[in-house]
């Protein structure tokens, strides 16, 4: 039996798990989508908005969610599918901004409050009310991460 837990591989954690640890919840696989279903729960909101280092009235502004919302998603402490689908999202353009600045969060911050040539003029962070402005912010991450300047 000691040989058989000898023969386990050591795997570090990866830093993207660092972060989703600190969200509280995975960042991939069944749990997530159990937890995307289910909704996520309120405080997944003021976490992420630590970590983005925004008020939590930008955050649901960038998010489109209106205050009057929010404020009955604290009530009910969770969020519907969509709405978590949009924070997730958020989270991560986030967790790709922050690994492209090699964890220095507010250059990645401030890249994602600066309007970039590459999205047409807008700042990344108004471009995540949609999956497709969503992924014009990812295209861009990757491209700058290949060295490709737009």
């Amino acid at each position: 039996m000691a040989k058989a837990a000898m023969s386990k591989v050591f795997q570090p954690a990866r830093a993207g798990d660092v972060f989703w640890e600190q969200l509280g919840v995975p960042g991939r696989g069944p749990h997530l989508f159990e937890e995307l279903e289910a909704g996520f729960h309120y405080r997944f909101f003021g976490l992420l908005a630590e970590l983005s280092g925004l008020e939590k009235k930008q955050l649901s502004r960038f998010l489109a969610i209106s205050p009057a919302t929010l404020a009955r998603r604290a009530k009910a402490k969770h969020f519907t599918l969509a709405e978590s689908d949009r924070l997730f999202r958020f989270a991560e353009i986030l967790k790709a901004t922050i690994d492209l600045f090699e964890g220095d969060q507010i250059r990645a911050r401030r890249w994602m409050l600066c309007p970039s040539a590459g999205l047409g003029g807008k700042a990344p962070i108004e471009m995540l009310r949609s999956a497709t402005e969503a992924g014009a912010v990812e295209d861009l991450i990757g491209r700058m991460e290949h060295g490709i300047i737009t």
